[in-house]
C-alpha cells in the first residue's frame, strides 16, 4: 500500500508539473495570415482563427517594451507590425528580414519560454528557375498550378529583383512572379489567374490600361515569409477582394473560394 501510494502521489506530482510546464501554442499559418490582413483593415476587426496566436505574440512583445497594453487586442495591426519589425531590427535583422512580417527564426526566438509553434512556415531555399531567381515554396506552388493547367509557364520577372520600377517594390522579396500571356486567349488567361489562385497565389491579369506595363499574370504567393512590405500588401489586399493595386479598386480576377495558402490546399487535395 506505501508503494502504492508513493506512485500516486508521484503520478500526481509528475501530471501536475506537465500541465504547469505546457505552454501556449501559436499557429504559424493564422498568425502570417493575420498579419497580411489585418493591417489592411480600415477598422480593428479580427482575422478569424488567429485572435489567440497573435495574442501570444503580442503579449510576448508588451512584455519585452515594445508595444503598449492598448494594442495587444487580437488584432496583428500596423501598431503590431510596428513593434515586430522594431524587435526584428534587436535582433540585428534589416531589409527583407525586418518588415514586421514574423519568420520562423524570429518567431521561435520570440517564444522562448512564452510559447511552441505548430503549422510552422518557411520560404524555402533561393533557386533559380528558367532564368529568374524564386524560393523552392514559390516554385513548387507554380509546378502545381502547370500541372493543373497541363501546360508550361513563362516567368517575365522572379522573386528577390528590384529590376522593374513600375512593380513597386512587391518583387523585392519572395513569392512574386510575372507570368507572360503572350499567345495565350482571354479565356485561357482567366483560367491561368484561376489555377493560380486556386494552389494559392494571389494573382491578376494586369492590362496597359492599368499601369505602364504590357499585358501580363502578377502572382505573389500568400503566406510567404520572405514577402516585400508591397507583396504584403497586395496579398491582404487579395484577402479582402481588392485587386492589388494602388486604387484598390474591387478585385477583378476570376473567384475562387475558399481562398487558402500552399499549405491550406495541400491538406485540402
Amino acid at each position: 500500500m506505501l508503494i502504492t501510494a508513493t506512485a500516486a502521489v508521484t503520478g500526481s506530482t509528475l501530471i501536475g508539473h506537465s500541465a504547469r510546464a505546457a505552454l501556449p501554442v501559436v499557429d504559424m499559418e493564422a498568425l502570417i495570415k493575420a498579419a497580411q490582413i489585418d493591417p489592411r483593415r480600415a477598422d480593428t476587426a479580427i482575422t478569424s482563427g488567429s485572435k489567440d496566436s497573435v495574442l501570444q505574440v503580442e503579449r510576448a512583445l508588451q512584455a519585452r517594451g515594445l508595444l503598449t497594453a492598448t494594442y495587444v487586442d487580437g488584432h496583428f495591426g500596423t501598431s503590431t507590425i510596428a513593434a515586430y519589425a522594431a524587435y526584428q531590427r534587436s535582433l540585428g535583422y534589416s531589409g527583407l528580414d525586418a518588415t514586421g512580417l514574423p519568420g520562423p527564426t524570429s518567431l521561435r526566438l520570440l517564444g522562448e519560454q512564452r510559447f511552441t509553434i505548430t503549422r510552422s512556415l518557411s520560404p524555402g531555399s533561393v533557386v533559380t528557375l528558367r532564368g529568374a531567381q524564386v524560393n523552392t515554396r514559390t516554385r513548387s506552388m507554380l509546378f502545381e498550378a502547370e500541372r493543373l493547367l497541363g501546360a508550361q509557364l513563362t516567368i517575365t520577372q522572379g522573386s528577390y529583383s528590384s529590376s522593374t520600377p513600375a512593380s513597386a517594390g512587391t518583387h523585392d522579396g519572395g513569392g512574386a512572379l510575372d507570368l507572360s500571356v503572350s499567345g495565350m486567349s482571354s479565356t485561357y488567361r482567366t483560367n491561368v489567374v484561376r489555377q493560380l489562385r486556386r494552389v494559392g497565389f494571389a494573382a491578376w491579369l494586369r492590362t496597359p490600361s492599368q499601369g505602364d506595363w504590357p499585358y501580363h499574370i502578377h502572382a505573389i504567393a500568400l503566406a510567404d515569409t520572405d514577402q516585400s512590405i508591397g507583396a504584403q500588401h497586395q496579398a491582404g489586399d487579395y484577402y479582402l477582394g481588392f485587386n492589388g493595386l494602388a486604387n484598390r479598386a474591387a478585385d477583378d480576377g476570376p473567384a475562387v473560394t475558399p481562398k487558402l495558402s500552399w499549405e491550406e490546399y495541400l491538406r485540402a487535395t
